[in-house]
């Protein structure tokens, strides 16, 4: 069975995947991208353990959104696939999602701790820390694992889409970081900053764990890249990740 999706949105999902070792954020094959058609209620995803080098786009996966079945491809979707899926029933604003095992990022999930605003190179993208999740249970990683792993993103978020807008990016405990946005190519961007300001906050707290900058000067950065008063930028021109 195959399934039509929209034009572009299987070249847009190889690209993001090709990128993640490009700019360093994954080893080997630890890393995965997605891309979803709400109109046609389903998303695109890379395969589970194709190297990036190998990849091509006819290797990508269609799961129907409502069920998590293939729908196109011959190859078994990222064993992500579940977690992209609980995102995307949750969050009506997201339209791609990238989960990558990123050195720094996954250092603050494996220590449990949020990724502070130390600065306004977070405050751009971010408003607020890159929170941490919960541990999942022994019952929640007996059985539906990387569903449940996308239930306590939810969670945390309280299942509020405006504050998945917001932070698009969260640590999930013990295992790294998911990051999303409006399209595939807009989750690798969060993926890149939210690792990139890891890295920061970690030389930062290192040097001198001081208290962030004053709220308004946080708010002012997030303020002027995002939002109806929003004046940075060229619209018309893509921005690169």
């Amino acid at each position: 069975m195959t399934t039509d999706v929209r034009q572009g949105l299987r070249q847009e999902v190889l690209d993001a995947n090709l990128a993640i070792p490009q700019v360093g954020l994954a080893t080997l094959t630890w890393g995965n991208v997605s891309g979803v058609d709400r109109e046609a209620g389903v998303f695109v995803i890379k395969p589970s353990g194709v190297p990036y080098e190998d990849l091509t786009i006819d290797h990508l996966v269609t799961v129907r959104l409502s069920d998590g079945e293939v729908v196109d491809g011959r190859l078994r979707p990222s064993t992500d696939t579940e977690t992209h899926r609980c995102l995307y029933l949750a969050f009506p604003s997201i339209g791609g999602v990238t989960h990558t095992h990123s050195t720094h990022a996954v250092a603050f999930a494996q220590a449990y701790r949020d990724i502070p605003v130390l600065g306004t190179t977070h405050a751009d993208t971010f408003n607020g820390p890159v929170p941490v999740t919960r541990v999942l249970t022994p019952e929640e990683c007996a059985k539906d694992y990387e569903y449940n792993t996308g239930r306590v993103i939810v969670d945390l978020l309280d299942a509020d889409d405006q504050r998945a807008v917001e932070v698009p990016a969260a640590l999930v405990a013990g295992h790294g970081p998911f990051t999303w946005g409006a399209t595939a190519r807009k989750s690798l961007e969060h993926a890149i900053i939210c690792e990139a300001v890891a890295d920061i906050a970690l030389h930062t707290m290192s040097l001198n764990p001081a208290a962030p900058p004053p709220p308004h000067l946080l708010n002012r950065h997030y303020t002027r890249k995002h939002g109806p008063d929003a004046y940075y930028g060229n619209p018309g021109l893509a921005a690169a990740p």
